[in-house]
């Protein structure tokens, strides 16, 4: 069930309706939808706020799975996603997406506000394989705010033998934890 919480487009009011109450304060956007401006940002409504786009189809990764769980303050300008589902989508993902044909183990995925979003040490694990400035921002701020999600993550980089880029991002996340040691002492 949708959050009553979230305002999407034409589902209860319309554009102008949702625009208008942006400008006189009582509406901020969040995601594809809006919500009230006094409401709590939660992970289920940042989840839920995807719903449109994700479907039950396709599982929110990377950056849009970290900024889900907290992570990021701001989503990230297109989403990554991957199949949640077993077999082949026969449709065009939209242009906002990142979009990997790659199914993503189920045991790998947690339900979110009604969506598939990687789990935090699939998503961190995933994230330092990425070898761009945004990533690596992401991961230091995922040991900030979760700091055995580290640890989590080198389990399940080891558990997992044949990925690409594992051992650079072995390499990031044991620096991430030792920089994490050396700030707790």
């Amino acid at each position: 069930m949708a959050s009553p919480f979230l305002y999407f487009v034409d589902d209860r009011l319309s554009q102008a309706e949702l625009s208008a109450a942006c400008l006189d304060g009582d509406l901020v956007g969040l995601g594809d939808a809006y919500i009230p401006a006094d409401a709590v940002e939660t992970s289920a409504l940042r989840a839920g706020s995807l719903a449109g786009i994700l479907g039950d189809t396709l599982a929110a990764t990377h950056l849009t799975a970290a900024w889900i769980h907290g992570v990021l303050p701001a989503q990230p300008p297109r989403h990554t996603v991957q199949r949640a589902v077993a077999r082949r989508l026969h449709r065009i993902p939209d242009r906002r997406l990142v979009y990997r044909d790659l199914s993503v183990d189920p045991a790998d995925l947690v339900r979110i506000g009604g969506v598939w979003v990687t789990t935090p040490a699939r998503t961190l694990a995933d994230l330092s394989r990425v070898d761009d400035p945004e990533h690596a921002r992401a991961v230091v701020l995922f040991g900030v705010n979760d700091p055995g999600s580290v640890d989590r993550a080198i389990e399940w980089l080891t558990a997992h033998p044949r990925l690409p880029h594992k051992r650079a991002g072995l390499r990031v996340l044991r620096r991430c934890a030792l920089d994490q040691d050396v700030v707790t002492r």
